[in-house]
């Protein structure tokens, strides 16, 4: 039988450079996964923009169903995605429940993609 010679390990440390320290810490990219995830769903990116494009700053939920040909509650579902993502705020006005954006969200999101 013929044996293979043993090779040593390189140990030329100009090979590479060590890798840094991680841009993101453990609970932060967890954070920014859910948010990710959130707007993974293309039902979910249309519901952002029609409530950001409401002239009142607000919208129903009631006037969220039909442009997206959607039941109720799978549209109360995916807004609820939004909000627990931070994306949204919600405001319940007697039995309706209106949806705004929350200032500086969108923009927290290009700039987390940004510092990658």
């Amino acid at each position: 039988m013929k044996l293979l010679p043993v090779l040593e390990p390189v140990t030329d440390d100009a090979c590479c450079a060590p890798a840094g320290a991680p841009a993101l810490g453990a609970e932060e990219a967890k954070q920014q996964a859910l948010v990710f995830k959130a707007l993974a769903d293309p039902n979910r990116l249309r519901l952002l923009s029609i409530i950001k494009a409401a002239s009142s700053g607000a919208t129903c939920v009631c006037d969220l169903t039909d442009p997206l040909d959607l039941s109720q509650p799978t549209v109360s579902h995916h807004l609820k995605v939004l909000v627990e993502a931070g994306l949204l705020h919600r405001e319940k006005r007697g039995t309706w429940a209106y949806f705004s954006l929350i200032p500086g969200a969108l923009d927290g999101i290009a700039g987390n993609l940004a510092n990658l």
